[in-house]
């Protein structure tokens, strides 16, 4: 699939997960079906990614699988594709191979569905990260949020960046500045060496950042990660405020 001026025209997007924090909202839907402002999760996402150009989106299920895919079937806007994950959960990792035919050779989006944001101009973050994959160098391109704008997410912060773009992870430090917003621009062959059937893209994120082959772009906005139900209402309540102000 070609490469657009605003990134790749494929989209794997991440949707097995048994959304275990989320419950009770996930007791009967996968979390990509739990709704923030009116809308699913994973039509935010989908509508996110489609504004930037993507054309196919290859969803992989597992959770609920039935339930997700009778909803995908509603978005006749769209070219959606199933990896069917039901036999076992393989992990983001893991997802990406087990998809990997359905993806071809050349550079994807990859998104979780548990992600949504304000920024100034709509799309502009994930223009941003396919500018930086457009100059080339790297594997992975990450989308990050700042920590200072984020709410929802529990931990303290995932990368440091120095000025060529590059990404070091925080490992022993107490905090680092930046957090990963569940998007990335990466070639589906990254997962082509790896034996094992189920594992995180964060290990093979490990051996690419000391070698600068891991880069990401920080969004000009606010990131909002809906993890629990807590985090959802937050996040509801946010984009209610944002709407009727127009």
């Amino acid at each position: 699939m070609s490469v657009s001026e605003f990134g790749p025209e494929t989209a794997f997007v991440l949707a097995a997960g048994l959304g275990t924090r989320m419950r009770p909202l996930t007791d009967d839907r996968p979390k990509a079906l739990v709704t923030v402002d009116g809308k699913t999760l994973i039509d935010h996402m989908l509508d996110r990614l489609s504004e930037v150009g993507v054309k196919r989106f290859v969803v992989n299920v597992h959770y609920f699988a039935d339930k997700l895919e009778a909803h995908l079937k509603t978005r006749s806007d769209l070219d959606i594709v199933i990896s069917d994950e039901r036999g076992a959960l393989l992990e983001t990792g893991g997802g990406l191979k087990h998809a990997r035919p359905l993806l071809g050779d050349g550079p994807i989006w990859i998104a979780n569905t548990d992600s949504v944001w304000q920024e100034h101009t709509d799309g502009q973050a994930l223009k941003q990260l396919a500018a930086l994959w457009n100059e080339g160098g790297m594997d992975a391109a990450l989308l990050l949020a700042d920590m200072n704008r984020s709410t929802g997410f529990d931990g303290a912060g995932d990368f440091f960046m120095d000025h060529a773009h590059c990404l070091t992870f925080r490992n022993d430090a107490p905090s680092a500045p930046y957090v990963y917003m569940g998007v990335h621009i990466t070639w589906p062959g990254i997962v082509d060496d790896v034996a094992e059937q189920a594992f995180s893209l964060s290990k093979l994120w490990r051996n690419l950042a000391p070698e600068g082959r891991l880069k990401g772009a920080v969004m000009d906005g606010d990131w909002m990660h809906v993890g629990d139900p807590g985090a959802r209402d937050e996040a509801d309540a946010r984009l209610k405020v944002a709407w009727e102000r127009g």
